[in-house]
């Protein structure tokens, strides 16, 4: 394992826990206002733009235009992964509750759930990470 893959790796990693952080105030925020009329869920996104970014790396076109001044256009279209943020994204077209509110307590816990599980998975993964560093240099 290369250096500059350690701290790639473990950059993502810390980028997932930081998302997982985020969405479990979200679905907090969620749940406490799980019985207020009119309230609309919010959720977060971040897993499906961190794909969308790292994919865009891989691809590359068959025809890269040339381009003899900085300025001109590029068909090459890459997404550093370390320009996407979570974002949270609120859910104002579904209504699950005759007061209005689409917040239903029971998935809310559910996600919580698996929230806290992932984040404990991406703990343990930052773990072995560096407990691989400290094995090599033992």
């Amino acid at each position: 394992m290369s250096v500059n893959s350690f701290a790639r790796t473990v950059d993502l990693l810390h980028r997932g826990m930081d998302a997982e952080t985020i969405r479990r105030e979200v679905i907090a925020n969620n749940l406490a206002n799980a019985g207020v009329p009119n309230f609309k869920r919010s959720e977060v996104n971040f897993e499906s733009e961190l794909k969308k970014a790292l994919d865009s790396a891989k691809k590359r076109p068959a025809l890269e235009m040339a381009r003899s001044d900085p300025r001109h256009l590029t068909n090459v279209v890459e997404t550093d992964y370390r320009d996407v943020r979570p974002r949270i994204n609120l859910d104002y077209l579904t209504t699950a509750q005759a007061d209005g509110s689409n917040v239903d307590a029971e998935q809310e816990v559910q996600l919580l759930v698996q929230n806290q599980m992932k984040y404990n998975l991406l703990a343990q993964a930052v773990a072995f990470e560096f407990n691989e560093v400290a094995s090599v240099m033992r």
